[in-house]
Formats: structure tokens, sequence, C-alpha cells
């Protein structure tokens, strides 16, 4: 294994800095890896400059540049961006900009996994103006309720003007539309001195379509042995594999380095197919561990494996944490009852009891809707290993119309997530009861990739006949994106709730439950952490419960009290006793 170009050294010319990197003396070194070009030469401040040959496809030249001037790399009779470039400001199809981005001095220290309590948020729908500029005014009410870290969706430029993110093509360049990346730099600067940690989305599991053709000219970042729900897979595992993986693995860590990012979660990760010694996640968390030891890496992982999680020295991928869907699962049909799609096996307590030990509800056993044996059990994983939710971008935005959780359930939802002993996810506008939907919207700039994401949305719930006579949103309709941007109307009693919640949740014993019991006909669940009791009533009635406090510490609904060594509960309420 070579040595990672971080540490100074590099045994391949790949492993060198890619991308454009100014050396403050008023010159800025370029390197491409550009193995099918026939031709290429830098096209810099209107200068077209002769590039050196170092070997392996990689392409490289110090020329006269500064922070600011544009560039292209001409193959042939093309001209295309730079595919490590750290800024597009005219987006995907306009030149790739050289910028400068100066290191923090000092990173912000990281809160540990008991006192994460995550807040995810998408840029262009957390304001009016869609901007990292604009969003910083609203971080200090986020720090004051208790939130210790935001993670921002995928900031990598994207096609159009806005979209969820996950269509991302250059993977190292924030957002023009955002705000760039010395926009992206004051947020993450103005979170910090808030209070907050940042977390930073990437994907590296595909890129958007609508940037394919320019990646292909450069090189064989794909391959043909795989496929994904997406687009074409990455080249992680083919024929000249390094040099896609060294720019994947250059990227995250710049992000940490450069921008003072203190996270970084990986987008299904399950969909990265990789048959190296180490897996690219693997390498993910290797590289950035070694860049800053405490930044942490978080998978989103469909896989229940607990692998993902384990340390290095024993087979694992060494990731910090993963998302735990099947926490949110086994208590959103509690909540709803609603059985269709992948909730179709979810549904009782007794899966909700299973999750509070650990969140791997499918940990070997038989999934009906997979129709095979899934995940594995993850009981040598810490609790706090795991990130629970009771809505996210995915729970909110995949449904037909982007509906977040039905009020009356809000309140129980928020109870059992933020007091599990799991580290859990805020999605943007919970915590005061949001009701404008998040829905699925894109800007693509390709008209056959536009007409191909309206059909695939139709037809994803065409097997849901409660969707069935609704009109799904069309994505490319700037309504749906207007439609999900925050309106900030308050329901203060619920916004009350969350804070209280919050504050408590820190006096909970960071052990796993004491004892979990559950009555499937009666619909309620008990979770006793120290001298705790966490007691949910998922019925649509009252519900008289034992205990073994005497102290109603909070709750949900009214103000219940114990009595004769019990509480009594109405209908989808929640209680802490102690």
């Amino acid at each position: 294994m070579s040595v990672p170009v971080e540490f100074g050294v590099a045994e391949f010319p790949w492993e060198r800095p890619l991308g454009a990197r100014p050396r403050g003396d008023g010159t800025t070194e370029f390197r491409v890896w550009a193995p099918r070009a026939e031709s290429i030469s830098l096209r810099v401040a209107g200068r077209d400059v002769a590039l050196t040959d170092a070997g392996y496809g990689v392409y490289e030249a110090v020329t006269p540049a500064q922070p600011g001037d544009d560039y292209w790399y001409c193959l042939g009779g093309q001209t295309l961006p730079d595919p490590a470039s750290r800024w597009q400001p005219e987006g995907i199809r306009g030149p790739s900009r050289v910028v400068e981005l100066v290191p923090p001095e000092s990173p912000y220290p990281t809160p540990s996994a008991r006192d994460l309590v995550i807040y995810e948020l998408h840029i262009g729908s957390f304001t009016p103006q869609g901007t990292f500029e604009a969003a910083i005014e609203h971080l200090p009410r986020l720090a004051e309720l208790g939130i210790t870290a935001i993670e921002v969706m995928p900031v990598a430029e994207f096609p159009g003007h806005h979209g969820w993110g996950y269509d991302g093509i250059y993977i190292s360049a924030t957002q023009s539309t955002y705000g760039g990346p010395h926009g992206f730099r004051a947020f993450i600067d103005a979170a910090h001195e808030a209070g907050l940690a940042v977390i930073l989305d990437v994907v590296y599991n595909h890129v958007g379509a609508s940037g394919t053709p320019a990646l292909e000219a450069f090189g064989p970042y794909f391959t043909d042995k795989y496929e994904t729900p997406w687009g074409q897979a990455m080249n992680y595992d083919d024929a000249d594999c390094d040099p896609v993986r060294e720019w994947v693995l250059q990227s995250a860590v710049g992000w940490i380095r450069d921008f003072g990012i203190d996270g970084l979660r990986l987008d299904a990760i399950h969909a990265i197919v990789d048959s190296s010694a180490e897996h690219l996640v693997e390498a993910v968390a290797r590289r950035v561990h070694a860049e800053r030891e405490d930044a942490l890496v978080i998978a989103e992982s469909g896989l229940n494996d607990p692998q993902v999680m384990r340390d290095h020295a024993i087979g694992g991928w060494g990731c910090d944490a993963a998302w735990a869907d099947d926490f949110h699962h086994s208590l959103r049909t509690l909540l709803t009852d609603e059985r269709e799609g992948y909730y179709e096996e979810f549904g009782t307590v007794a899966q909700l009891a299973k999750a509070y030990h650990r969140p791997h509800v499918h940990d070997g056993n038989y999934s009906s809707f997979r129709r095979r044996r899934f995940g594995a059990p993850a009981d040598d994983v810490p609790a706090d290993r795991f990130v629970v939710f009771d809505q996210n971008h995915d729970q909110v935005g995949n449904r037909a119309v982007g509906d977040r959780l039905p009020a009356p359930a809000r309140p129980l939802a928020a109870f059992c997530t933020l007091l599990s002993p799991f580290v859990p996810l805020l999605f943007m506008g919970e915590e005061y009861g949001e009701d404008a939907p998040f829905q699925f919207f894109t800007d693509h700039i390709d008209p056959g990739i536009a007409d191909a994401t309206r059909d695939g949305r139709r037809e994803e719930f065409a097997s849901f006949t409660s969707f069935a006579a609704e009109e799904i949103p069309d994505p490319q309709d700037p309504q749906t994106f207007q439609r999900s941007k925050l309106t900030r109307r308050r329901d203060e009693e619920l916004a009350g709730l969350y804070a209280k919640l919050i504050e408590i949740r820190r006096r909970l014993p960071p052990a796993d439950p004491d004892a979990i019991d559950f009555d499937e006909d009666e619909r309620w669940l008990r979770v006793r952490r120290g001298r705790f009791e966490l007691i949910a009533n998922f019925s649509s009635a009252a519900r008289r419960i034992d205990c073994r406090g005497a102290t109603v510490e909070l709750a949900t609904h009214g103000e219940p009290a114990v009595a004769g060594g019990a509480i009594e509960l109405g209908p989808m309420s929640g209680a802490l006793v102690a």
C-alpha cells in the first residue's frame, strides 16, 4: 500500500495533489489524470499552457496563475472542467476556478458521542435565499436548543440552480448557487463560533448523469461491472481504479483539512461495490482519521452489517457510526400504521423493543420484503455508534408528496428518538413542527435526464396504492422546490417539548438500557435506563402501565401522575418516570 499524499510522500504521480493548488508565489500547480486524452493542454487566464507527462496518464504543470483565475483542460477539440475542481462558478459546464483556502489554525473540538445531537439541513430550502450566508443567522438558535452538530446535505457542484445534491459531479467543488467555497467556509466558521460542529454529506457511490461524459473523456472513472440505482457505477476495483480512488480520498481529506469540516456522512455505501482488499469506505475512514483523529465518519449503510463500524484492527471498516433505518421503520409504523413498501414487515412493539437494544431489527433473520435473510447482530458495537431519527431527508422526501410525520404522532416520535441510547438526528424544522413538505426537486439541465427523473419518480410509487390517486409532484417544476422551503411557522408547545427532551437527555445514563419490556396487545413499551423509565403508549386508548418510579420528569401530553405503582398514559403519548 502506498503512502498517502497527506503524509508528504507519493509512490505514484496520481497520489500527488490533484487539481489546482496555488503555491503562494504567483504560480499554481496543476495536476490531472487523463489517460484517455490523445492530446491535452491547460488553458488558464486566457493562455494555453503545455503539460508535462508525469506517467500513468497524469499530466502536470506549474505556471503563473492566481486564486480567482479560471481554467479549462483542452482534450483534443473539447474544453472541459477539472475533475478535481474546487470551484465551478458558472456551474458544471463552465470553467473551473483556482481557489485558495487557508486551513483553520486549530480544529473545532468534535463533540463526544454522548453529547452528539445532529440536525440535518438542506441549504437551498433552509432559508428563502437558499445560500450559506442566509443560513448563518439561524445557527445560534440551533445551538441554544441543544443541537451540537449540523449535518449539511451534499454541496458538491450539481446540475442547475437547486436540487437535493445527490447528483453532484465535481465532488470537491462547492455548489456555486449556494455561495461557492468561500461562502461555505464562512458558514462553517460561523457554525463553530455558535458552538456547532459541521458534518458534510458526501456521495461516492455515483455522480450525476449530466457529468459522466465529461469525466469519461479524461479516464475510466466508471465501470460496467456493476450498476447503481442512480447511474453508472464508479470504478473502484477494475483496471486503472487507483487514480479514481485517490480522486475520492483526496476530496474527503480536503473537506476536513481545508474547510475545517468536523465529519463526513457517506451516502448509501451499500451502493459502493468494491472487491479491493481495502474497501473504499475503509480507505476513506483511514485517510480522514489520519488527517484528523477526532473527525467523524458516519456511514449511511443499508447493509445492517456491524463490520462498517468495527475497528480496522479486527477487520472492520472503521466508521465512527452508521444510520439505522430499522429504528425509524419500527417507530413510524407504530405511530402511523403504514404498511406499504419496505414498511410491510414492520409494525410490532416487539420490533421497537429490539431496536432499543440495537437498531438492527434485521440481524440475520428473514426479511419478507427482501425475501432473504438480512443483516447481522451488532451487540459488540456500542449503542452510541448508531444514528437514529424519526424524520430525515429520505424518510420525508422519498414519500410521494414529501409529507412530514402527522402532527398527532410528532410528540411521541420525538420522545422515543431523543431519549434513546443512540445518537439522535433531527430533520430541519421538526423541532418546532414545520408543516412544509420536503419534496423531491431537481433542476436538471439536460432534457433527457429531466424526463427520465420525472418518469422514474412516478414509476417509483406505482406499487403504493395509497398514492395511486395522487399526482406525484413534478421534480422539475420550480414550485416543487419552493413548496419545500421552511415556513418557520412554529408549534410552540411542540418546540417546548423538544427543548425539554434535549435537555433531559443529558441526564440519562449513557449505557445500554437495563431492561426493556413491552405488551404487544396493549401496545406499550417500557425502557429502563438507570433510575429513569421511558414509557410509551402506542395504543389509540389510554393505558395503565406499571412503573418503578414515583415522579414524572417529563410527559408528551398533559400531566399524568404515578399512583399505585403505575402511570396512566393517554393515547399515543409517553412519559419519563424516575
